[in-house]
């Protein structure tokens, strides 16, 4: 909306969990991944920012939860503001106003939700109509998975084949409602470090070093074509396996990393251990675990057996609290 020339609009994005993951770019400038991946959309948590521009700032102003921007961050933010300024012809600075209602930098994708809240609220200040395609490849500049977060339900990022990136971007697979039993247990461990390194260095160093990586290459494609059909019938039995074992394919290929990256501390590991337990005196897939860049746990089960699920694993020592999210919405303009 227009404001006294000024050109302000606030929009709300959602974090994802990836349940295929990306994990390293072919093309670094064009942000093209190496590999396709799949994620769920979340409710209940989400990036509100809002952007205005005007002609009379000096230079882009960039506040994240109620505090100055500096370094990467701040850097990450203003080269994106430069982009969705070279499209829409305009050489005026920007204050951004972000904030997350979740904790940040911590594995729960709070760049992703960060980013597809930017780049729509700038565009949308800027007059740019963008169609949810072009918000996906837009998104993708300032974080890979803020292409997903564009997209509400169950979402694939296509990694593409053309080397100028244009068949690169999200589509939805299903919606938000396709499955209601399916719900995420989030476990918030004590103590999560923050990332000393941003996950679109750290995922280079693991192209480079891994010697894990190509094998994981090869596998990726079964394995996406596997959850995506999981999701599609609805199959519990068969997605969560699969959801622990393209975990373990990423935790696997972090570790290997020289230098190694190590993002999960003893509750997480405990957690894991957990529930492989509870599967195995079930006697079936009761729960599927996965995790990000980050300490924190998404472990995935029915709604039946949420509410045990979610006791048993609070009961770790190191977990400070858990929250029962399921598939939501994707990112809107707030009027």
């Amino acid at each position: 909306m227009t404001r006294g020339g000024r050109r302000e609009a606030t929009y709300e994005a959602p974090p994802n969990i990836a349940l295929v993951k990306y994990w390293g770019l072919r093309d670094r400038a064009l942000a093209i991944p190496f590999n396709s991946s799949i994620s769920v959309t979340l409710d209940r948590f989400r990036s509100r920012t809002t952007v205005r521009f005007a002609s009379e700032l000096a230079h882009d102003l960039v506040e994240l939860n109620g505090a100055p921007a500096t370094g990467g961050p701040r850097e990450s933010v203003v080269r994106f503001l430069d982009r969705v300024r070279e499209l829409a012809g305009t050489t005026d600075r920007a204050e951004v106003r972000s904030e997350n209602n979740f904790p940040t930098a911590s594995g729960l994708a709070s760049s992703a939700s960060g980013f597809a809240a930017l780049a729509g609220a700038s565009t949308a200040a800027l007059g740019l109509r963008m169609s949810g395609r072009k918000l996906s490849q837009l998104a993708r500049f300032g974080s890979g998975s803020a292409s997903r977060s564009v997209f509400g339900g169950f979402v694939e990022w296509q990694a593409g084949h053309r080397p100028d990136g244009r068949d690169c971007f999200a589509r939805p697979l299903f919606g938000p409602d396709h499955w209601p039993a399916l719900v995420d247990v989030v476990l918030i461990v004590a103590g999560a470090p923050v990332k000393a390194v941003r996950s679109e260095d750290a995922m280079q160093s693991t192209v480079a070093t891994s010697p894990n990586y190509a094998r994981r290459l090869v596998e990726l494609p079964g394995r996406i074509r596997r959850v995506r059909a999981a999701i599609r019938d609805q199959a519990a039995v068969r997605l969560f396996p699969l959801l622990m074992e393209e975990c373990d394919s990423f935790r696997e290929v972090c570790e290997t990393t020289q230098p190694s990256l190590d993002y999960l501390t003893t509750t997480s590991r405990a957690l894991l251990g957990e529930v492989r337990a509870i599967n195995r005196e079930a006697g079936r897939p009761v729960a599927g675990y996965t995790h990000d860049a980050g300490a924190h746990l998404h472990v995935f089960t029915l709604e039946r057996d949420a509410a045990t699920v979610r006791r048993r694993l609070a009961k770790t020592p190191g977990v400070e609290r858990t929250l029962l999210l399921h598939a939501g919405p994707g990112a809107h303009l707030v009027e």
